[in-house]
């Protein structure tokens, strides 16, 4: 499988309750999964452990995402666009939005 999203990219949601939000991808998990900062939260109940001081409660954990409900953010056109790879006349290899402009620069 080709890494077209990377750790550290910035993506849009295209599809379930997040879709339209804007995040940073932090994690690219080997299933196909992708864990993006403050998107997809769901609400985790923690017992109380005082061996280690931490406090019980509700808290907001990040769950991850299928990679095909996310496009790579495009600064250039302000959207989100599907990425391809090219190879370049010096032999490097890049990744690509599909309109053409380079994603690493």
């Amino acid at each position: 499988m080709a890494n077209k999203i990377r750790k550290g990219d910035e993506v849009i949601v295209t599809t379930g309750k997040d879709k339209g939000r804007r995040g940073t991808v932090v994690e690219v998990f080997a299933d196909g999964r992708i864990e993006v900062e403050g998107v997809n939260l769901a609400k985790k109940h923690i017992k109380p452990n005082p061996n280690i001081g931490e406090m019980g409660g509700i808290k907001d954990k990040a769950m991850p995402l299928d990679v095909s409900n996310v496009l790579v953010f495009n600064p250039k056109t302000k959207k989100g666009e599907r990425v391809g790879f090219r190879v370049e006349k010096d032999g490097r290899k890049v990744r690509v939005f599909k309109s053409g402009d380079v994603v690493d620069i």
